[in-house]
């Protein structure tokens, strides 16, 4: 099996847009959910609840990680070329974080930073919404494998 190197998997944590992001449930069923995502130092990924649509009632995944902080995010990229297939899946643990102030947490303020900086959409969509909610996800273990050189995001 042929790894992403390690500069690689840096650029994908910065740059990559989109994760699927993976909760057990109450039912222990899997919940797979694609999240927007930012990385800080650390690396910490941070995924926001924000003002896309959605339901009213609190999502599954902020439900699923107050049940069981034990998470799975994946990165990937299907190409045609097969030679250009990758994969990086990040082992997490995660944790729920209502902040109530935006610079009261500099690492909150850090993460909100990273995510207007990698989302131009962010000032038409407010980045939380109401009640204000961040997944913090630390890596526990990342595997990766790839045929050749992934795309650049």
């Amino acid at each position: 099996m042929t790894r992403l190197p390690d500069d690689r998997v840096a650029d994908l944590l910065a740059r990559w847009p989109v994760a699927r992001l993976a909760t057990l449930g109450s039912d222990g069923r899997v919940h797979q959910v694609p999240v927007v995502f930012a990385c800080t130092e650390g690396p910490v990924l941070w995924s926001p609840v924000d003002g896309k649509p959605k339901s009213g009632a609190e999502l599954a995944r902020v439900r699923n990680v107050r049940a069981n902080a034990d998470v799975s995010l994946l990165l990937d990229d299907y190409d045609p070329d097969w030679s250009r297939l990758w994969w990086l899946r990040i082992e997490a643990r995660a944790r729920v974080i209502r902040p109530a102030e935006r610079d009261a947490d500099p690492r909150v303020a850090a993460a909100l930073d990273a995510l207007i900086a990698k989302y131009p959409q962010y000032p038409a969509v407010p980045v939380l919404r109401d009640p204000p909610t961040l997944l913090e996800f630390r890596p526990v273990s990342m595997r990766s494998w790839c045929a050749g050189a992934p795309r650049s995001a």
